[in-house]
């Protein structure tokens, strides 16, 4: 039987792989995000037997998903599969960011994403069947110096991911969350972390229809936490070996470097 996807963050990156897939696999698809053209581009190129709703939401606004779920009770959509995929990065010392979008960060990589979670988690339970995608990174494991707010925003969905799995046993819903490494995405573009592809010689970096179908593929067999790549495994694992603040030294070491590429030559 066909789901009915929401995907939020649909219009590139890990977003619009996930489309990809679930329309391949015949799926009802919920896109949204904040650029509307983007999403009908992907929309129309998915091809006409995919049944497709674009909702553009800007997840980041203090309304966060209400005008987004409102949209869904007024079509009388029931998400059988939520994808919280929407977040992003700001990258540099904490004491000089951008107050404001610290804050828009955390709207989107967590207040948006529990909302969202608390607003449809109702109706699959009632149902007795449902999946939630979370993604997260491998920034949940530790502390980011550099990336403070990213790496902690990090933290709470993968802590509440787990929370929730184990709440939901035998209700017929499950809850995943995924982690990926590095990949290639948009992500860095929009954190200003320098170019990409100097970034890509000195990280292990995979491609975004890689990691999204290795979410797909656990968040189906019902895997609590999914870490796509064995490099990423370890790297994840390792940091439960040393202390918090050695691995807050390891991530900074790892930063300075990244800033390194941000630098005039």
């Amino acid at each position: 039987m066909a789901d009915t996807v929401l995907i939020t963050g649909a219009s590139g990156g890990l977003g619009e792989a996930f489309a990809r897939i679930f329309a391949a696999r015949g799926d009802r698809l919920v896109l949204t995000a904040r650029g509307a053209d983007r999403l009908a581009t992907l929309a129309a190129s998915l091809g006409g037997g995919v049944r497709t709703e674009i909702v553009p939401a800007d997840l980041s606004a203090p309304a966060g998903p209400a005008p987004l779920l409102a949209e869904l009770e007024a079509k009388s959509i029931e998400v059988d599969v939520l994808v919280n995929n929407a977040g992003f990065g700001t990258f540099g010392p904490f004491a000089e960011s951008v107050l404001e979008d610290e804050l828009a960060q955390i709207q989107v990589n967590v207040t948006s994403l529990t909302h969202l979670t608390r607003a449809l988690l109702p109706g699959m339970i009632r149902r007795g069947r449902g999946r939630v995608l979370n993604v997260a990174s491998l920034a949940a494991f530790q502390p980011g110096p550099l990336m403070a707010v990213y790496y902690a925003t990090k933290a709470y969905v993968l802590s509440f991911s787990e929370a929730l799995s184990n709440e939901l046993k035998g209700s017929g819903v499950t809850v995943s969350c995924l982690c990926p490494g590095p990949t290639r995405t948009g992500f860095m573009a929009r954190a200003k972390m320098g170019d990409p592809e100097v970034l890509a010689k000195s990280f292990t970096m995979m491609d975004a229809e890689a990691a999204a179908r290795k979410g797909v593929e656990g968040l189906l067999r019902g895997r609590r936490l999914i870490i796509p790549g064995v490099l990423n495994k370890m790297l994840a694992h390792s940091t439960r070996l040393g202390s918090r603040g050695l691995a807050a030294s390891v991530v900074r070491s790892m930063m300075a470097s990244i800033e390194a590429t941000r630098r005039p030559r």
